[in-house]
């Protein structure tokens, strides 16, 4: 190869991963945003109208992409699996909106933050992967910044408090489910994702319903597109760049819940909660590092669709 093409190769892959950098960066501000403007409807809507009309309006635009790939439905791998998987990935995204019926935004995405520590401790549980000490050490003390963040009392520790918490684990385990399913396209994967969803906001969305204004339709087809275009972006970021190198941007996230939830509703994090928030964030690079260090796949960290 001549120094010319090395030179060109060089910069087309350093082009390659400033993109997914930027293209990371971007869906994590839309799903933040996205997660802020959900908190917004459900103070007026139920979290099933707003499940049911998000996945309305994502799977309004995925619709041409899962008419070309329909085959890869067809063939879908360990269809039993999808269904677990579908069902914790629901019930997170539940989870998650009902919380910040209750909770400042910052809270609910601190405690989604440790995503990355339980997805480390399930999979020495249940997939029987190698931990070694110091990574055992770090989900210990990620663990401890979730107690500093819950601040357990009988008088602090409360009911929205847990959901997000379950939330969180429901998450980890969906994304323990998705390493299995490696081999299911994307457009598989996400359409079951919001089809799911709408199968479960319908189902719930009775109880309560609000006939939505015309402006709110806006809105929940925003919720919807914003998702599914976040969705994208995560995914070609990850195609352009090492997951080592774009993934721990996905951090950035408790900056945005910080800065929209201070516009939007006045929310200031508590002491306790930054403070459990920057111990989960180390906890949770450390682990990363020492995965990629040890040549293995970096534990998964996608913001909740």
């Amino acid at each position: 190869m001549s120094i010319l093409s090395r030179i060109s190769t060089t910069l087309d892959d350093r082009s390659a991963r400033l993109a997914g950098i930027v293209l990371m960066l971007v869906s994590v501000c839309m799903f933040s945003f996205g997660d802020t403007l959900g908190k917004y409807i459900v103070a007026t809507y139920s979290v099933g109208q707003l499940m049911f009309l998000r996945a309305c309006a994502a799977l309004a635009l995925l619709a041409p992409s899962m008419w070309r790939q329909r085959r890869e439905f067809r063939r879908m791998e360990r269809p039993w699996l999808q269904l677990v998987r579908v069902v914790f990935s629901t019930l997170e995204i539940a989870a998650f909106f009902l919380a910040t019926v209750y909770l400042p935004l910052a809270d609910v995405v601190t405690y989604y933050l440790a995503t990355p520590i339980f997805v480390t401790a399930l999979s020495a549980i249940f997939l029987r992967e190698q931990v070694g000490w110091r990574r055992w050490s770090a989900i210990l003390v990620g663990f401890a910044g979730v107690l500093v963040a819950l601040r357990p009392s009988t008088q602090s520790i409360s009911w929205p408090a847990m959901i997000a918490l379950a939330g969180s684990l429901s998450f980890s385990c969906s994304l323990l489910t998705t390493r299995l399913l490696r081999a299911t396209p994307d457009i598989v994967l996400a359409s079951l994702q919001f089809v799911s969803g709408l199968l479960f906001g319908l189902l719930i969305a009775a109880v309560g319903w609000v006939t939505p204004s015309w402006s709110s339709f806006g809105l929940f087809f925003a919720a919807g597109a914003i998702s599914v275009c976040a969705l994208l972006c995560v995914n070609r970021s990850l195609k352009l760049a090492p997951a080592s190198l774009v993934v721990p941007y996905q951090y950035t996230m408790i900056l945005w819940a910080v800065t929209f939830g201070y516009i939007v509703f006045g929310d200031v994090p508590s002491f306790p909660m930054a403070l459990g928030a920057v111990i989960i964030i180390g906890a949770g690079l450390y682990i990363f590092l020492r995965e990629r260090k040890l040549g293995r796949r970096e534990p998964d960290l996608n913001p909740p669709a």
